[in-house]
């Protein structure tokens, strides 16, 4: 049977981190949404997405379909449940739709009959800061899933190991490292590294290719996505992939996309001073929302970057494809393609956003393409009014 991943009509609740991708490439615990319902599921994986990025995703199949909303993190109670669906049954969880069985396109739409209600535990990513905060329950439950029943390579002799939950992928490296897993396991992708004198605090996933640079100080839950770079202090983040923080700085219960760079001795803030819970900008309500948290740090669209010694405050917003930078606090909402900092932001030119984003993935042996041209111009277009 296919499955269809659909983004639903409260998609904009996850902006910014979701403006060039489907909710279920968010990343958390281990890999992205998409990847664990492709490992679990019996059957092809499809993804129903805004008009704009439809050039990035394979088209959708004919016939009968369960469809699940892409912020759903997959376990076994809730896939034996939606095998045993029958056609044209909706399940709901706290209100809202998360699953269908139906022949034809899915709305998202309200239903008066909401009796096929899930009623046990499952996690559902809804809110940007909902990737940190459930990342150390998910990473947890990723580890066991993916190492059970196999034998971890040989972990060298240089390193301090304190628990059991160590594992390492092939060609994955770690050297002259103390690696405590007491409080969380930590993985190793395929060919990640930890340089020397590092010193991991689980849980950490990092993934394929992945590199903790000489001295980094991780406390978990933390995932670092493959092929970025990160090195000093970091605390309950996730960083979805392709991105850089390769510098000493503090990025704390934090979320960044894709593409993205911290210069040199970026800090960001993660708790108030008078330790009150948390607001931060919504894209939802275009105001801001009361996070209920009393941790939370920088929610960073995909290509954006820092200076050197940046400093962002607590429960920052950032866009897509912005540049900061400068003394001072900038605002707490930086919108899409703007660039500057506390002295104020101006337009970044969709030209020059475009150069920077190819050279960047080229490095990467990745293409900037006509359907990352297209979602560079919607996005620019979109958003214009956030700059004004």
């Amino acid at each position: 049977m296919n499955l269809v991943l659909f983004d639903g009509k409260d998609r904009d609740e996850l902006l910014p981190l979701v403006f060039h991708c489907s909710i279920s490439d968010l990343r958390v615990g281990i890999d992205t949404l998409r990847e664990k319902w492709e490992n679990q599921w019996n059957g092809k994986v499809f993804c129903q997405v805004p008009d704009y990025l439809g050039g990035k995703y394979p088209a959708l199949p004919d016939g009968e379909v369960v469809y699940v909303y892409a912020g759903v993190v997959p376990n076994p109670e809730f896939i034996q449940a939606l095998m045993g669906l029958k056609l044209g049954a909706r399940v709901y969880k706290d209100g809202k739709c998360i699953a269908a069985k139906l022949s034809g396109e899915f709305q998202d739409s309200e239903s008066s009959d909401k009796s096929n209600k899930f009623e046990k535990e499952l996690l559902v990513i809804r809110k940007p800061w909902d990737v940190f905060k459930m990342n150390d329950q998910v990473l947890k439950a990723d580890f066991h899933r993916i190492t059970m029943g196999r034998k971890s390579n040989p972990i060298p002799g240089s390193n301090t190991c304190i628990g059991e939950d160590i594992f390492l992928e092939e060609g994955a490296k770690v050297e002259a490292s103390i690696l405590n897993a007491s409080s969380g396991p930590i993985y190793l992708g395929k060919n990640a590294e930890i340089m020397e004198g590092s010193m991991v605090r689980g849980g950490l996933a990092l993934c394929e290719s992945a590199v903790l640079k000489l001295g980094t100080k991780i406390y978990g839950a933390t995932t670092i996505g493959p092929f970025s770079k990160v090195g000093g202090e970091v605390n309950n983040s996730v960083i979805r992939g392709y991105s850089n923080k390769g510098h000493d700085g503090f990025l704390g219960n934090s979320v960044l996309g894709e593409w993205c760079n911290l210069g040199a001795d970026t800090n960001n803030s993660n708790l108030k001073n008078n330790y009150s819970s948390i607001k931060v900008y919504s894209y939802a309500s275009n105001d801001y929302q009361n996070t209920g948290l009393q941790f939370c740090g920088l929610i960073m669209g995909d290509h954006s970057k820092t200076g050197i010694n940046t400093m962002l405050n607590t429960g920052t917003v950032v866009g897509s494809n912005a540049n900061i930078f400068g003394g001072g606090f900038p605002p707490k909402h930086i919108p899409s393609f703007s660039w500057g900092g506390a002295d104020g932001m101006v337009p970044f030119n969709l030209d020059k956003a475009k150069e920077v984003a190819t050279r960047m993935m080229e490095r990467r042996g990745i293409q900037f393409d006509e359907h990352e041209n297209h979602v560079f111009e919607y996005l620019f277009q979109e958003t214009e009014s956030d700059r004004n």
